[in-house]
């Protein structure tokens, strides 16, 4: 169309009627003619007319095949036509409309008729092309707004909530997706505003991730990276995914994301979690009677609906491969290498690592301080009094300390980092007792792996059972593994155990898993205090609703067991179906009451009937009249070197004890000269740092520092030693250790060791083994030089190598590349762990190499080095793959 007349083409292949319409047209229009039908095409489309006349009868191509090829070319389609015939057949008038013309004219014609139809259809065409360039202007805006919403609205956004954990969300496709789950990632997730409290339709509820994304490790430094029991329980119920006629109850189900061995433990270990063991028969095998598995199940029922369901019927999972696979609602996921994923979605996508650094651990989401804590005969420690959903404080938990020795009363997942807060070191534990297994009182147990000896695990056969499972589902290992882990003591239910001269009475509390609650005693000089724990409780009036085809004896039995008199009473009173109420121990005769595992502040009613307690408080119950310390200090000695006389280790032991602060720099190595004392740490937190070396490790009970300088006259690498937490050392004076060491015939033997030593703490595998401990490993390396090139033989039974100096290769089957392993690294852990299959992997020297093997059977009983085995042969196989 141009900016002056219109212009019409004609095309007829007489040329009087060409010269008839011009005349009449010349006037208002440009006129332009063809004589045929391929002529009228040519010129169409080098300038497109305003409207066409054509006439239907022409030569070679009539007026039909050439409004055809019009209408079928999307650059002329629009343009109007108007038949001219002689033909006056009804057909010939339909056949015209239908091919896509705007009018049907027949001969003679009307001048003015013809003039107003022609203006007519140039009118109604420009009008046309008004309406659809208005279209095209608001298409572009909606285009452009949309753009914008989508930019509002934060699509593929990631958000890091603390290391390790990420926030991925498309609200546009209704996904909000939980990037790795950790202990307690809730708690973070709500410190972020990310999970928070909102209302619809009048029903109250919290938002929060609606899918979760599983790491390729289960676990990493030391710490589980997969516990989704909370988070998926918080979608189902707090969230109200899964409550009958809740407005967030749409049909879809929450979604775990990860890789097929990943996805498959979580929904066992999201089993076991629900319900423990889930029949009469593993009941029995713990030892129950027939009679007692049949009541336990009913009352297991009970508190399911009666009904033990599968994770299937409340979750969808979708199981990774190799390949881009959807999730819903148009985002798809991707793994772009190990741990490493890319999400989609629309023309845009965002990558997400999982992967720790090395030396990072995954956080508390609550400050706890730094503690110096004194120990008494017979002590209670509050390490927590929360719930599984207080941001501010951890889960309900205690410290029960007894003749120097230190025991767990459940372990929350930051049990780690409440140890460190309090000046305690996971060497220094002597014992976990656990009620049961809920991930709030379940998930630190990993954290106390990382010893050098196997922790007392006390519970009743029930309970360890249950946890043993869930422990099996969560690693994916056998469930005697659990046992290989910690030293097993099953306690009588409904008696008194001696434990160490500790007295526990472990007492059945209906709960949903296998649940007890402990009574612990000791004896004064005017008679038994008691210390009773009680996690987690049924109300009375949940616990009557039960109880119409309960025995009335059992019904009795617990009311009677909730309100034993103690000194000292610490009591569940989070409400609700599954915890207790305040309420039923108005008239509790023990002494003093300690509220606890609740997310909020106490009531005024609830403060009436017991008290507040707070982390780091200690009650004292037996006060202790002796050095706990240097008790322990003699025992570990007296231990480690059976031959020497106990007056020199006394000798040794009048030595001062030194307290630091946490951040103290205890003492620096590599700076030439010899100590003037040789310190071994007693209590606390102690780390060993070489940054150059990027090492850090943490120093157990009986670790020395200074000796290593004292004793060779090789100069160690530079590092420090530095408190972590308050902590307490004792300090031998050089000249007087080096003269306990002479007189008992040590001497000699610690001095052609300390090289190795020092390599040995500065090492993944044994870096966090006391002093003595690595001088007896010390003893047993064989020094293997390797050209590069060269490969192992590997030979039969367990056999450990570390690399000294170099770089060696493993490659698994068809030379797949599997792991580098560089100074300080090690490999040949599956001579320990899979002796049936230590042949397949392949090591080779990239260059000049030294390394070390150590042929040490025992090595697999250190629960620590155990541990670390398994976390790096996981991770080198699912690399093997």
């Amino acid at each position: 169309m141009t900016a002056e007349r219109p212009s019409i083409l004609i095309v007829d292949d007489a040329d009087d009627n060409i010269q008839l319409l011009r005349e009449w047209l010349q006037k208002s229009y440009r006129v332009l003619q063809a004589v045929s039908g391929a002529e009228a095409l040519r010129l169409v489309a080098e300038s497109p007319p305003d409207l066409i006349l054509l006439d239907v009868q022409m030569p070679e191509m009539d007026g039909f095949e050439t409004c055809r090829l019009l209408k079928e070319n999307p650059d002329t389609k629009a343009i109007p036509v108007i038949f001219i015939t002689a033909n006056r057949k009804m057909e010939n008038e339909l056949r015209g409309l239908e091919l896509g013309a705007v009018d049907f004219l027949t001969k003679p014609i009307s001048p003015p008729i013809l003039l107003m139809r022609v203006r007519n259809h140039l009118a109604f065409a420009s009008h046309n092309r008004h309406i659809e360039q208005l279209v095209e202007e608001r298409t572009s805006s909606l285009c452009e707004a949309e753009k914008a919403l989508r930019s509002a609205m934060n699509n593929l956004l990631v958000i890091q909530v603390t290391p390790g954990v990420f926030w991925l969300q498309v609200p546009e496709a209704g996904l909000y997706i939980l990037c790795g789950c950790p202990g307690e990632v809730i708690k973070h997730l709500m410190r972020k505003g990310l999970v928070s409290t909102a209302q619809r339709h009048g029903v109250t509820f919290e938002t929060g991730p609606n899918a979760i994304l599983l790491s390729d490790l289960l676990v990493q430094n030391g710490g589980f990276a997969n516990l989704s029991e909370f988070p998926v329980l918080q979608m189902l119920y707090r969230q109200g995914m899964i409550l009958p006629n809740h407005p967030n109850n749409t049909g879809i189900k929450p979604l775990l994301i990860g890789s097929p061995d990943q996805v498959r433990s979580q929904l066992e270990y999201i089993h076991r979690g629900n319900y423990g063991l889930v029949s009469e028969e593993e009941m029995r095998a713990a030892g129950a009677s027939e009679e007692q598995a049949a009541l336990l199940m009913k009352i297991k029922r009970k508190f399911a609906f009666g009904q033990i369901r599968t994770p299937h019927e409340f979750l969808d999972t979708l199981e990774l491969t190799d390949k881009r696979l959807p999730i819903r609602n148009g985002v798809a996921v991707e793994r772009i290498g190990f741990n490493r994923f890319r999400f989609h979605y629309r023309d845009e996508s965002t990558d997400i690592d999982l992967n720790l650094p090395p030396t990072v651990l995954y956080e508390a989401c609550y400050p706890l301080g730094r503690h110096r804590i004194q120990q008494h005969y017979f002590a209670v420690l509050h390490t927590g009094e929360g719930d599984g959903w207080d941001i501010n404080r951890p889960s309900m938990g205690s410290i029960v300390t007894f003749q120097g020795r230190i025991y767990l009363v459940d372990t929350s997942p930051t049990i780690l980092q409440i140890l460190t807060s309090l000046g305690i070191d996971v060497s220094e534990v002597e014992g976990i007792f656990q009620t049961h297994g809920h991930d709030d009182h379940f998930g630190g147990l990993p954290s106390l792996i990382h010893s050098g000896h196997r922790l007392k695990y006390y519970a009743t056969p029930l309970v360890r059972a249950s946890i043993a499972k869930k422990f099996s589902a969560l690693t994916a290992l056998p469930e005697e593994k659990f046992g290989e882990f910690f030293e097993l003591h099953d306690l009588v239910e409904d008696q008194w155990n001696d434990c160490d001269g500790l007295e526990v009475k472990p007492l059945h509390s209906p709960h949903p898993v296998e649940a007890t609650i402990f009574y612990f005693r000791a004896l004064a000089g005017d008679g038994y205090r008691t210390y009773a724990h009680l996690a987690d409780l049924v109300s009375f009036e949940v616990w009557s609703r039960m109880a119409a085809d309960l025995p009335e004896a059992l019904v009795n039995k617990v009311r009677t067991d909730y309100l034993l008199p103690a000194e000292l009473k610490k009591l569940d009173i989070g409400g609700g179906m599954v915890h207790g109420v305040a309420e039923d121990f108005r008239d509790d005769p023990s002494d003093r009451l300690v509220l606890a595992h609740v997310g909020r502040k106490l009531t005024m009613q609830e403060m009436e009937i017991g008290s507040e307690s707070f982390f780091g408080a200690l009650d004292i119950l037996i006060e202790g009249q002796q050095d706990y310390l240097r008790q322990r200090a003699y025992r570990f000695i007296n231990r480690l070197f059976p031959q020497v006389k106990v007056d020199q280790i006394h000798m040794l032991l009048n030595s001062p004890t030194i307290n630091y602060n946490a951040g103290t720099i205890i003492y620096r190595t590599g700076n030439g000269g010899k100590p003037e004392y040789v310190e071994m740490v007693l209590t606390g937190a102690v780390s060993y740092l070489d940054a150059e070396l990027a090492v850090h490790s943490h120093m157990p009970f009986g670790s020395l520092m200074g000796a290593q300088e004292l004793l060779s006259d090789a100069v160690p690498s530079k590092a420090i030693y530095r408190a972590v937490s308050h902590c307490s050392v004792i300090r031998f004076p050089a000249g007087l250790f080096k003269a306990f060491l002479e007189h008992n015939g040590l001497l000699d033997h610690l001095n052609a060791v300390m090289d190795k030593v020092d390599f040995l703490r500065r090492t993944l595998l044994f870096g966090e083994q006391t002093t003595f401990r690595l001088v007896q490993l010390a003893q047993q390396l064989d020094r293997v030089e390797l050209a590069a090139g060269d490969s192992l033989p590997m030979a039969s039974g367990e056999q450990l190598w570390l690399v000294v100096q170099g770089e060696v290769a493993l490659s698994g089957v068809g030379g797949r590349a599997i792991d580098t392993v560089k100074s300080t690294g090690f490999f040949g852990e599956e001579s320990y762990l899979t002796p049936e299959r230590c042949n397949r992997w392949l090591a080779t020297a990239l260059c000049d190499s030294v390394l070390y093997c150590l042929n040490r059977p025992e090595i697999i009983q250190i629960p620590v080095v155990h541990w670390k085995m398994l976390e790096e042969h996981d991770n080198r196989s699912k690399r093997g793959l």
